[in-house]
């Protein structure tokens, strides 16, 4: 029994010292040390030692088993070592390879045009008001003195929810919001950037979804020629000082009077070109003095509080400031076309 456990000890050792991986180390623990293992049987046969061979067995199987195990776990170590040196070299970075260039963002060209507008406004003293995408029939119409039936209503070609509801077709109802909130009391002074809606066919200058900035300023003793002034200033600071500008009549159900602005070519300088139409003159976005009709239905009164509003498209003013011939381009997140304004 003695040699046996010797010849145990000397093919354990062999063969762990010859396993290649901890499956092979794992199935050389179980054939030895197992309960149905080598060392088990030969103890199975201790029944038939007498008293004095037993203790002298049952200590060298445990000196066996306990060199083995030892064995086992110093080879476990020495393969998890191994194992470990392969997994660096394999995931080793060569620091001397050149690094891979980082492709730098930056904000949307129409994000950029928005906030230049609402900077320059907020340094005017104007708040910036925002308010709900899908409007009720009321403030997007009715408030704005646009009652059914209506014909201007027919120039908004409106996307419809329910009989009520329906996507917004500009932002003054946010104006109309605001004035209400405001109880007949001034003053006010906002603009209100944001998504609109209209059921129009995409092409180059026209888009289902579009956005607008619409301001509004009413208070007591407030002109046309504070309208003017204010449209002047923000003119030349989006397309320069050299800039002039110019105000037609217009009609516009929730201003009376009305008129269009026009600034002056920056192609001609307002000798007549094609960009201008041989105008000279480029139409730039809409305004007029608050209709007393709206301020009434606000709750103010239109003998004590006066105001203008006016109203743009951020895409048009994008595509006249940097010579953007399709309004699509916006939309179409095209990285060639957006790298062209970073930094602008």
């Amino acid at each position: 029994m003695k040699e046996r456990l010797k010849e145990i000890k000397q093919e354990a050792l062999e063969q762990i010292e010859a396993a290649v991986d901890e499956k092979k180390l794992q199935d050389v623990k179980v054939y030895f040390l197992g309960k149905k293992g080598q060392i088990t049987e030969v103890l199975k046969g201790m029944g038939k030692l007498s008293k004095e061979e037993r203790p002298v067995i049952g200590q060298l199987a445990n000196e066996v088993r306990d060199e083995i195990t030892e064995a086992l776990e110093s080879k476990k170590s020495k393969l998890e070592q191994a194992a470990l040196e392969k997994q660096l070299k394999a995931e080793s970075v060569d620091v001397t390879l050149p690094g891979r260039p980082v492709q730098k963002g930056g904000p949307h060209l129409l994000r950029k045009v928005i906030r230049d507008i609402e900077d320059l406004f907020t340094t005017m003293g104007y708040e910036v008001a925002e308010g709900p995408e899908v409007e009720t029939d009321f403030y997007n119409f009715e408030s704005l003195n646009l009652p059914k039936n209506h014909p201007a209503r027919d120039m908004q070609d409106s996307f419809f929810i329910s009989e009520d509801l329906l996507m917004r077709t500009q932002t003054s109802p946010v104006q109309a919001r605001t004035l209400r909130q405001h109880e007949g009391r001034g003053p006010v002074k906002i603009i209100c950037p944001g998504k609109v809606y209209r059921r129009d066919t995409d092409d180059a200058t026209h888009s289902h979804q579009f956005t607008q900035i619409e301001g509004l300023y009413v208070d007591e003793k407030i002109r046309m020629s504070d309208l003017k002034g204010t449209l002047n200033t923000f003119a030349k600071h989006m397309f320069g000082e050299e800039r002039n500008i110019r105000l037609r009549p217009s009609f516009f159900p929730f201003t009376e009077p009305s008129a269009e602005m026009d600034i002056s070519c920056k192609i001609c300088q307002g000798e007549g070109c094609s960009v201008c139409k041989g105008s000279g003159w480029i139409e730039i976005l809409g305004s007029g003095m608050v209709h007393p009709n709206v301020l009434e239905m606000a709750g103010f009164d239109s003998n004590k509080y006066s105001g203008f509003a006016f109203g743009m498209g951020p895409e048009r003013i994008a595509m006249l400031k940097y010579g953007i011939e399709d309004i699509r381009h916006f939309y179409t997140n095209d990285v060639r076309f957006l790298k062209q304004f970073h930094g602008v």
